[in-house]
């Protein structure tokens, strides 16, 4: 564990679970994601027709810092592809930014996608040809077409800032699972995200790397205000969050319900 590594877990600060999940909204702002009744449905019309999600309202506000909770096949996944955009509700309403969704193109989707949400997931996904430098850049690539010297400014600025520096060129097969792992963090945050999913991030990291790992996500909420929903099964984790949603058979549990 490097120096950098040790800060940012000596900066994270157990919260207060007890908190609600929503603080209250401001006079200026609207909530940064609002749900209304949503449900997802799989195999419409079909004799094996599944209802996964049913009714869920959620308000999250901005610079909120939110463990997902929940058993296996709770629902935690597909209502983190329906906030994230990468899937429609069956059913139900989807605000991002004041921005109503439900009514948008897939093109609109992707636009929005890019620009306001970042994505870090238990499986990194990076290109393993590519650099740490290059992967960190593709955000930015697919959304001007071009790169730029402002761009792989940018993305180095962002290896830096998960210290990863000595690292920047070295092709991505050849980091170790941590340092792929700050690798696609530094690439979520390539677009300047307001809305940070992470799912299981740490889920096959060893306890060091988990806690460094998770330690950037606070910080990043910390200094750049980028709102987080972390979907863990670490209790230790989650525990250490603002709030915590926990997702039972589809249902959003109330505060306190267990």
């Amino acid at each position: 564990m490097g120096e950098f590594d040790k800060a940012v877990v000596k900066a994270s600060v157990a919260a207060d679970v007890t908190a609600p999940v929503t603080a209250p909204a401001t006079a200026t702002a609207a909530p940064l994601l609002v749900l209304r009744g949503v449900r997802k449905s799989y195999n419409l019309g079909q004799r094996n027709e599944c209802e996964v999600l049913h009714g869920i309202d959620l308000t999250l506000e901005r610079g909120a810092f939110c463990a997902v909770v929940g058993p296996s096949g709770s629902g935690k996944s597909t209502l983190l592809n329906i906030v994230g955009l990468l899937d429609r509700p069956t059913q139900g309403n989807l605000a991002l930014m004041g921005q109503e969704t439900t009514t948008l193109d897939d093109a609109g989707l992707t636009r929005l996608r890019g620009q306001r949400i970042g994505f870090v997931f238990q499986y990194h996904h990076l290109l393993g040809a590519f650099t740490a430098l290059e992967n960190v850049l593709m955000p930015m690539l697919g959304d001007a077409g071009f790169a730029t010297r402002a761009m792989t400014e940018h993305a180095a600025e962002l290896l830096d800032s998960v210290g990863l520096t000595p690292w920047r060129d070295q092709l991505a097969d050849q980091l170790s699972g941590g340092q792929q792992q700050r690798v696609a963090l530094a690439r979520a945050l390539a677009m300047s995200p307001a809305l940070l999913l992470a799912d299981e991030p740490t889920g096959n990291l060893d306890t060091v790397s988990a806690d460094a790992v998770f330690a950037l996500l606070r910080h990043v909420n910390k200094t750049q205000g980028t709102s987080v929903l972390f979907v863990t099964h670490n209790p230790e984790l989650a525990a250490r969050c603002d709030h915590t949603i926990e997702v039972v058979d589809g249902h959003l549990l109330p505060a306190g319900a267990r």
